[in-house]
């Protein structure tokens, strides 16, 4: 299948998927159970990630700005830059498909061949609703909140450098992560991790709704999409900067 089929194929699915519940009820059961497995779920990973990361951040910026001719306070701006603009939002976005896009593909694709997909759709159930279209909306409403959480925890953790170590003091690192803060950046941050949120897990629902075999399947179209919804993230990413930016 070339790319021009599978993009036909996807907007296909997604016409399916965006179509009103059958049920309300059952769709709100769904809702709820995917925001506690997308979005609480990923909570921990998040934070730890975050926070490590947000002390090398800061290690590596006050490691390679050491000058006379430099402020110091340049450590803590460049640390909050790169939380907000970049790694809370694309780079946390490409970590999650590894995690939520790889499930939702196996999940999915598991019901596929054993045939629990094709009993919905001989009982009159729109499957593609049904199954995908819960899990579009719990992760696109959660992935604000992981943003969130990691801009905040990436920040503590460059804290913790200025506070655990003779590097940076506390006060340099907390007047450059207040110096030139514009609350745009968070909007940017939050509007481009809504856009790749919704890029994960309808990737990997499309692998996982159209693939057929055995289980090996299953695990390549887990991989496929967990491949091509980082592949896509990236482009986009290139193309949202230069249009919220520019």
């Amino acid at each position: 299948m070339n790319a021009i089929e599978r993009v036909g194929d996807y907007s296909r699915l997604m016409w399916k998927t965006f179509q009103k519940p059958d049920s309300w009820k059952m769709f709100g059961k769904q809702y709820v159970r995917e925001l506690h497995k997308q979005g609480i779920n990923s909570l921990p990973i998040v934070c730890i990630i975050s926070v490590f990361i947000g002390a090398v951040i800061c290690i590596q910026m006050r490691i390679n700005t050491e000058s006379p001719f430099l402020p110091s306070q340049l450590t803590g701006y460049a640390t909050r830059e790169t939380m907000i603009l970049e790694f809370s939002s694309a780079i946390l976005c490409l970590i999650l498909a590894g995690k939520v896009g790889s499930n939702i593909a196996s999940e999915i694709g598991t019901m596929r061949i054993t045939e629990q997909i094709d009993a919905l759709d001989i009982m009159g159930v729109n499957s593609a609703n049904y199954l995908i279209l819960p899990k579009i909306l719990a992760f696109v409403t959660m992935i604000p909140c992981l943003v969130t959480f990691s801009i905040t925890t990436g920040l503590l953790g460059g804290f913790g450098v200025a506070l655990f170590t003779e590097m940076i003091t506390p006060m340099e690192y907390e007047q450059g992560i207040q110096y030139s803060f514009l609350p745009y950046s968070i909007q940017y941050s939050i509007e481009k991790s809504l856009v790749f949120a919704f890029i994960v897990t309808s990737v990997a629902s499309y692998y996982g709704y159209t693939v057929k075999g055995g289980a090996r399947e299953v695990g390549k179209a887990s991989t496929n999409a967990v491949v091509n919804s980082s592949v896509i993230i990236l482009l986009f990413d290139v193309m949202l900067t230069k249009l919220l930016l520019s």
